[in-house]
Formats: C-alpha cells, structure tokens, sequence
C-alpha cells in the first residue's frame, strides 16, 4: 500500500509540474486516439452545448481522464501485476472514456421530446422561406433562426446538399439524426419541393403548409395535456399534505384529550 501511495504521489508531482506532459503524449498520438471518437460525437457535442464548444479539445479530455485511470489502476495493481488486473485497469479507463459519450446521450434522448414539440415551429419558418427561396437555399438561411440542436443537424444536411447530392438520402439522414413524430414524412415532403417543377411548387407547398399546421396543433395539444397534467398532480400533492396535515392535527388533539 505504502508503494502504491508513494508511485501516486510521484506521479502527480511529475504531471503538476509539467516533466509528465499529459497533453504532449495526447496531441503527439492524436491521429490514433481519432480512431476510437464515435461517428456522432461531434454532433451530440454541438447538440448539449451548441456549435461555439471545442470538440477536440473535450476529446482530449476524454482520453486524458482515461489514460490517468489505467495508470492509477495499474498502480493499485502494482504489488499483484498480472494479465487480469492490467485488464481490469484498461477495461476500468474504457469505462472513463466512454462515460462522457454515454452521458451525451443519454442527453440527447432524453431531449427527444423536446424536439419534438420545436420541430412543427422551425419547420413553419422554414415554409415561409421556401415560398421566396429554392429549398436548399431556404434550409440555409433558417439556420440562425433554427433552434440550436438542430443547427449540426441542419449542416450536414446542407453540407451533402452542397456537395453534389441530390438524392433523398441527406433528408432522411436528418430525419433518422431527429427521430421524432413524422420526422420522416416532413423530409420526403420536402424533398419533393426541392426536386418538383415550379408548376407544381404551389401544390406541394400548399400539401407541406398543412401537414405543419397539422403538427402544430398536435405540439399545442401536447403542451396543453403536459400542463394540464402539472396542474392535475400539483393539486393532488396539495390535497394529499393538505389531507394529511388534518388526519395529523386530529390525531394529535384525540391524544390530548385521552391525556386529560
């Protein structure tokens, strides 16, 4: 114990003093830990904390967080160092590692239902556009008005819409990125805008103005259950403390008067 203790405190004076450079050996090995970052990471990243954070710079703790657990652990396991316990020491940093892109999206899933309820909203503005603008165009432009989850959404779906690709498959991508209520219709339909003539623009539109409206009554109903269902628990909370505050006050005074 007394060498486990010793080998961490050596090892913290060496990296609090810059001879143990923890940031070197990541950024000198950083095309290799590349590897290991999720498909989605960076968009669950601009997803909790919006497009002005630093990716890499959060990657680089990930993996510097993880990279320090294996030490400590080997160093715990120092006195019975074998094929189980160094196992044990990177199976407890993957851990580390992969906690911070857990808890992203656990995040994320969490807040579906919020997207939910913002989409028939953005989706409104995003009609408006397209009444003076080609789609692509449009989902351009509403971008800085859009709310900020789906902003890395939205540029992947542009971005491959400016590279050459014309196909439904950037809609749906963006629809399986949101999977929430009717996500896939709305982006068929306006996928259709985007490649129909102009002759038959005003008809679709008119086919994509009411399945918005549509879903805008649907969030409004949903909000207005969600609140009516506070208010209905508010009130049995109330009832239920008001009820037993009674039950208690009379319990209390039977006592008193049996006493007496």
């Amino acid at each position: 114990m007394e060498v486990i203790i010793v080998g961490a405190l050596v090892l913290f004076v060496l990296v609090y003093n810059g001879t143990v450079d923890k940031n070197k050996f990541v950024e000198d090995n950083q095309r290799y830990f590349q590897l290991l970052k999720e498909d989605d990471y960076e968009f669950l990243v601009y997803a909790k904390y919006g497009e002005d954070v630093d990716v890499n710079k959060l990657f680089n703790k990930r993996i510097t967080y993880a990279f320090l657990t294996i030490v400590v652990f080997l160093f715990i396991f120092l006195t019975q160092l074998n094929f189980i316990n160094i196992l044990l020491s990177f199976v407890v940093g993957f851990i580390m590692f992969k906690s911070q892109y857990t808890s992203l999206k656990s995040y994320y899933k969490k807040h579906l239902h919020d997207i939910d309820l913002m989409l028939p909203y953005y989706l409104k503005g995003l009609e408006i556009l397209i009444q003076h603008y080609t789609v692509p165009v449009a989902l351009g432009k509403s971008i800085d008005d859009a709310p900020d989850i789906f902003k890395p959404g939205l540029r992947q779906l542009i971005a491959r819409i400016d590279a050459g690709d014309s196909s439904i498959d950037p809609y749906v991508e963006f629809a399986n990125t949101y999977p929430v209520r009717d996500s896939m219709r709305m982006m068929r339909l306006l996928y259709r805008l985007s490649i129909g003539s102009q002759e038959n623009k005003q008809e679709r539109l008119l086919m994509f103005s009411k399945t918005v409206s549509s879903l805008q009554n649907k969030a409004r109903e949903q909000k207005y259950k969600e609140r009516l269902n506070h208010m209905e628990n508010q009130t049995m909370i109330m009832l239920v403390c008001t009820g037993g505050g009674v039950m208690v006050l009379i319990l209390v005074s039977m006592l008193l008067l049996f006493q007496m």
